[in-house]
């Protein structure tokens, strides 16, 4: 916990009024959304005003102390737990200004505490479109989103976070503000700061601004959802839609168990007996939707597509889309512990890795769900269990252990979106090298010599 004498510190840059520093209000910031130990951190410092960063920064390494930026705490990877009972947690929540939306030249300026869902919306009343759309978007931070490099349901056509910051200004271990970046479409300007920070997990520095891209929208869409009998056939389709040369704005899929949990959940008539479901939405010029979607329609019937339902208008098309954006609350409330994880394949071998997701459950006798983004080969195998079964659990991490082995057997990667933090560290040498490890730490303590941003997120700090 904080002394009295670091904490009046803190009270004197940001106010008393935001420095939190009971057990209550500490133990609020001790976990995120990753099944993973929490750690009650030393105190909460919430600044209100970007320019009391560079204060609070240079506070925590006169004195040593670890830092973990947090917005609104939907990580799935442990990335803002604190690492230290002395940790400071910086909140940007109160970091939610839009600065700016510009009509003329297509870029908005926010602060890292925005939250995404209400902007995009902003945006959208506007006239333009922000693509990004991770599933917790309507909580989630822009901060958080370009930390994480987020993806969602439209990364397939649109690309993820990172295809969309055109600058940051963030705030360097001295306490120094570091501008990066342009609102110009093209900049050559030094070194390409700022998409190395996309990603980056607030291990270099902390987001204090962040200038997005925006593109017009599309002028017409069109969804259906297509049912199989089993997820082989519809990962088949999801190759031949692409062999097609057509690529959706969307394109998810939603295998037999979390079919089940989600109409469980919202009871909106979802065929219990299928053993697989592609949701898929094409966007663009309205004579393009209608030529994308005949195609679409005529592959998922050759691939054996048991029915496809077109929406016929824009009620029936949220119908169609429910099903997905339901489908981790659906699978949460459906037992005590819900353990989402993140693994991408090559588009080819997503029938292999659901074949092997299907053995990995049968072998470790543990349940799981699968959805994701299959457009990307990006899925979300949904562990369900009770972690205080602690026969249960050593079950689940063995079976956690065998799906990132086969992951990166089918030449996949640990994470399309959710990021490396503390949860996924033990495997990143497995897919890179002891080499990549080793240079990214020395990339690192450039940026931070005493290793307190962050530090035992994705490589550490130290080691």
């Amino acid at each position: 916990m904080l002394s009295d004498s670091l904490a009046k510190e803190f009270e004197a840059i940001v106010g008393k009024e935001n420095v939190f520093t009971s057990e209550a209000d500490r133990q609020n910031y001790a976990y995120d959304s990753c099944v993973w130990a929490p750690c009650i951190p030393g105190g909460v410092v919430r600044p209100t005003r970007t320019e009391q960063l560079g204060p609070i920064i240079e506070l925590c390494y006169k004195e040593g102390l670890p830092m973990t930026v947090r917005g609104a705490g939907t990580n799935l990877s442990g990335g803002t737990i604190p690492d230290t009972t002395d940790t400071i947690v910086i909140l940007t929540t109160a970091l939610n200004r839009i600065l700016e939306i510009n009509t003329e030249d297509l870029y908005a300026i926010v602060e890292p505490g925005v939250i995404t869902a209400p902007m995009a919306a902003k945006i959208a009343s506007m006239g333009l479109f922000y693509p990004p759309d991770p599933g917790s978007m309507s909580v989630s931070t822009i901060g958080g989103n370009v930390a994480e490099n987020s993806g969602g349901l439209r990364g397939l056509k649109y690309g993820t976070t990172k295809d969309y910051v055109m600058g940051m200004e963030v705030y360097a271990n001295t306490g120094d503000l570091v501008r990066c970046g342009s609102r110009c479409v093209k900049c050559a300007t030094g070194y390409a700061i700022s998409p190395l920070m996309v990603g980056s997990e607030g291990t270099l520095a902390v987001t204090s601004q962040v200038t997005l891209k925006l593109v017009p929208p599309p002028k017409a869409s069109k969804a259906m959802m297509a049912l199989f009998t089993d997820m082989q056939s519809a990962s088949k389709a999801v190759a031949a839609i692409i062999s097609a040369h057509v690529v959706p704005c969307t394109l998810e899929f939603l295998d037999h168990a979390t079919i089940n949990y989600v109409e469980d959940y919202v009871k909106i008539g979802l065929p219990r007996d299928a053993g697989a479901m592609l949701l898929v939405e094409v966007d663009g010029h309205p004579a393009q939707v209608e030529d994308d979607a005949a195609v679409v329609e005529k592959v998922l019937k050759e691939c054996g597509s048991t029915e496809v339902v077109v929406a016929k208008d824009a009620e029936q098309k949220k119908n169609i889309w429910e099903a997905r954006r339901v489908a981790i609350p659906a699978l949460a409330r459906a037992k005590p512990t819900f353990m989402m994880e993140d693994v991408t394949v090559p588009r080819s071998k997503i029938p292999a890795m659901i074949a092997g997701l299907e053995k990995i459950a049968k072998d470790r006798n543990v349940t799981i769900a699968t959805f994701g983004h299959a457009g990307d080969g990006n899925l979300h195998p949904g562990i369900l269990c009770d972690k205080r079964d602690k026969q249960e659990w050593a079950r689940v991490e063995l079976a956690v252990d065998d799906l990132f082995n086969l992951g990166l057997e089918l030449k996949g990667t640990l994470s399309g979106e959710h990021g490396i933090g503390l949860a996924k560290k033990q495997w990143l040498e497995q897919e890179t090298s002891r080499g990549s490890i080793m240079f990214s730490r020395r990339l690192r303590n450039a940026f931070d010599p005493k290793g307190l941003f962050n530090p035992e997120k994705i490589v550490g700090a130290r080691g």
